[in-house]
């Protein structure tokens, strides 16, 4: 059974990064995606920007723990030497909804097998190592209106609970649209109260089970 407690980590934004073996350009590109369809589109856009390329190999996972769909291709290059060891690396990195395809442009010499499942497999390290990482982590918005006297207090109550505070609304009163992981819902909720006598009780607007958090 899976661990709920896990983090469920995916890269924050694209990354690119090349490497050249022996004469042959290897242009990694990685994303975030959440399906299928997404890893789909990501292939055909950088396909549509390396229209010269050799080849543009695809590797994905999507989701996390025992729910992942996995997926690869060699995109022409000889059976097993280039979707299979990106894949093998990607899964590897302990990443979930990512999707890589490696570029190749063809240098003039072959590598042979052994040097293209090298070449393919560095690729996709290298690149991994410019990843900003997030993880996934179930949230709860909650909306809420306090007396200006009051506002000071409750900002920094929302940022000692790290929440991320969506909207802000200075009317006759202030209202405060704000993000937090569900963890910290019920001792920001009761600490609000206290700090208001009860007056201020913040309402639930959305539950959200994978909301992107960056990791500092």
């Amino acid at each position: 059974m899976e661990d709920p407690n896990k983090q469920r980590l995916i890269p924050l934004e694209p990354v690119q990064k090349e490497i050249l073996v022996v004469n042959s350009r290897f242009i990694a590109d990685l994303e975030m995606v959440g399906s299928v369809e997404e890893a789909r589109a990501h292939l055909a856009r950088v396909r549509e920007r390396h229209p010269a390329a050799s080849h543009n190999v695809p590797a994905f996972v999507i989701g996390h723990g025992n729910s992942i769909i996995t997926h690869c291709s060699d995109d022409g290059e000889p059976s097993g030497t280039a979707g299979r060891p990106a894949l093998a690396v990607l899964q590897g990195s302990g990443l979930g909804n990512v999707s890589v395809v490696v570029t190749r442009y063809f240098g003039g010499t072959k590598l042979g097998t052994g040097g293209l499942v090298r070449a393919y497999g560095d690729a996709v390290r290298e690149v991994l190592k410019e990843v900003k990482l997030a993880t996934l982590l179930p949230t709860t918005t909650l909306m809420f209106v306090t007396p200006y006297r009051l506002y000071d207090q409750a900002v920094r109550l929302m940022e000692a609970h790290q929440g991320q505070i969506l909207e802000t609304e200075f009317l006759e009163d202030v209202t405060i649209t704000v993000c937090f992981k569900d963890e910290e819902v019920e001792a920001f909720t009761s600490q609000l109260s206290n700090l208001s006598a009860g007056q201020v009780q913040p309402v639930v607007i959305e539950q959200n089970p994978a909301t992107v958090f960056p990791l500092i």
